[in-house]
């Protein structure tokens, strides 16, 4: 009797150490139902993807993720719902969105950005934007009449900056007293451009300059050769414009390879 007493405890102990790693495998079982560790891998690359991430708290807040699935789907699945035509066309629109994504995952793998071709973008960044760089600062009215009567007093002492803050119709620059700031005069609309490079530092504009937006009165404050960052500052995101761009093509070749009828 002991003998086979024995026997079933050391049967019973080598069957649960043969479970043991099936168990491990396991985030849980629900109502009976395995509940894989898997799933909280698959959700967690879905979070990382996203840019967020993966903190403790939130790993809980996965796994509690992944069991509520689980609960909710089996009552669905009681239901009879994966049987309605409302369900299988959402799966059908779920599956495209997962494999079309993954064939733009592969896609970007294959063909990387290589620090060559950032290079050479940096370099067509740097060939269009060197130069110099203008500070400038403007008031800006409706009028014409009522720009040239600015000029006068400009002209008699009265104050740019304190006319600007009073004055002008451009609530950005106006607050800090028509200050547009360091910038490439290519940035402004013609007209306005037009009459800054024609300025020596510390002049005005003697008329008023018109453009779509008013009236103005110019002043040029300083000229710099222009600041551009170095290529590691903007490197990730050249990276990021680049394979965005390789993408876009990527998605046009398929649609004009494909044959639509």
């Amino acid at each position: 009797m002991k003998k086979q007493l024995l026997s079933g405890l050391v049967a019973a102990a080598v069957l649960g150490t043969m479970a043991l790693p099936v168990a491990a495998q396991n985030l849980a079982i629900v109502n009976g139902k395995a509940v894989p560790k898997e799933r909280v891998e698959t959700l967690k690359q879905q979070v990382e993807r996203s840019g967020r991430p993966i903190s403790p708290e939130m790993e809980n807040q996965i796994k509690e993720e992944v069991i509520a699935r689980e609960i909710f789907m089996q009552e669905a699945q009681k239901r009879g719902l994966e049987a309605s035509s409302d369900y299988k066309a959402q799966m059908e629109l779920a599956r495209q969105t997962i494999l079309i994504r993954e064939l733009f995952v592969d896609f970007q793998k294959t063909n990387p950005v290589t620090d060559a071709e950032i290079q050479a973008e940096y370099d067509k960044f740097v060939a269009a934007n060197a130069g110099k760089e203008y500070k400038a600062s403007h008031i800006l009215v409706a009028k014409e009449d009522e720009a040239k009567a600015i000029i006068a007093s400009l002209k008699k002492g009265a104050k740019f900056e304190d006319i600007a803050k009073k004055q002008s119709k451009d609530p950005g620059s106006g607050a800090r007293g028509g200050d547009l700031d360091w910038a490439s005069p290519s940035s402004y609309v013609p007209e306005f451009t037009e009459a800054l490079v024609k300025l020596s530092k510390g002049q005005m504009t003697q008329t008023p300059v018109k453009s779509q937006f008013g009236w103005h009165i110019i002043r040029l404050d300083d000229v710099r050769d222009a600041q551009l960052p170095k290529l590691d500052e903007v490197k990730p995101q050249i990276a990021q414009q680049l394979q965005q761009q390789k993408l876009a093509k990527f998605q046009e070749d398929l649609r004009s390879k494909a044959k639509v009828e």
